[in-house]
């Protein structure tokens, strides 16, 4: 698996961690994310990845989650498995705020990871999911 992928699996599991276990402060997040890091060993490259997309979703969650709202029908984003949530907002993160991640990748990226750590099901529901974002949101 690539430094890439690997990283984005990092992500989501982090963010899956800290959805199940709410309520963190910033000092205490950081202290989780060590934590994780632990857990879960990761060549620094991969780490660093991980890091900045986890950073970077939750510096603009606020922006992503009503994305996914908006783009799943009469579906709340509490009702998205915890993991395909997550999955997803990775996935929107990188479709909206960086530049070297093309769209269709970081699609492709998002199934492949909720094939690995979800299921066939989860998949073909992020597709669907981010197929109406990029069409929504897609950056210029």
């Amino acid at each position: 698996m690539g430094v890439r992928r690997d990283g984005r699996e990092a992500a989501a599991q982090f963010l899956y961690s800290r959805d199940i276990a709410p309520g963190a402060d910033s000092s205490a997040e950081a202290e989780a994310l060590a934590q994780f890091w632990t857990i879960r060993t990761a060549k620094d490259n991969v780490r660093s990845f991980g890091n900045a997309l986890i950073s970077g979703v939750l510096q603009h969650i606020d922006q992503i989650d009503p994305i996914l709202e908006g783009a799943s029908e009469n579906f709340s984003l509490e009702r998205f498995s915890t993991i395909d949530r997550n999955i997803l907002r990775v996935a929107v993160y990188e479709i909206l705020h960086t530049s070297d991640v093309p769209v269709p990748v970081a699609i492709n990226e998002a199934i492949e990871v909720a094939r690995r750590l979800s299921n066939t099901e989860s998949a073909k529901f992020v597709n669907g999911i981010l197929d109406r974002v990029s069409k929504d949101h897609i950056r210029a």
